[in-house]
């Protein structure tokens, strides 16, 4: 059995990476250059905090609903994940009144 390590530490050599140029960046059909399509439609893990373990679990969504998610293409169960994260996470966020948002 393997030892699995806890520790969060980043093993990537940032200054290392800082230094290359662009010309020694591969670009090509499996790595290609981010365009602002992309940036826009990337998850945002702030603090890089451990991402917790999934559960499986049988749910009845909308039709139309699961349809507009698949036609968005591969990964589309991700993204339904981040969208209900995000709402978990404004929920839980303090309010000025001092009371949580509540489902609607």
């Amino acid at each position: 059995m393997k030892n699995r390590t806890s520790s969060l530490k980043s093993h990537t050599d940032i200054e290392r990476l800082g230094k290359r140029q662009d010309h020694e960046i591969i670009i090509d059909d499996e790595n290609p250059e981010w365009t602002p399509e992309m940036f826009a439609e990337a998850v945002v893990r702030r603090n890089f905090q451990p991402v917790p373990p999934k559960t499986l679990l049988s749910l009845r969504i909308d039709a139309d609903v699961v349809e507009w998610f698949r036609a968005q293409g591969p990964g589309y169960q991700s993204r339904m994940n981040a969208l209900l994260r995000a709402y978990m996470l404004e929920c839980q966020r303090p309010r000025g009144s001092g009371r949580k948002a509540s489902p609607r």
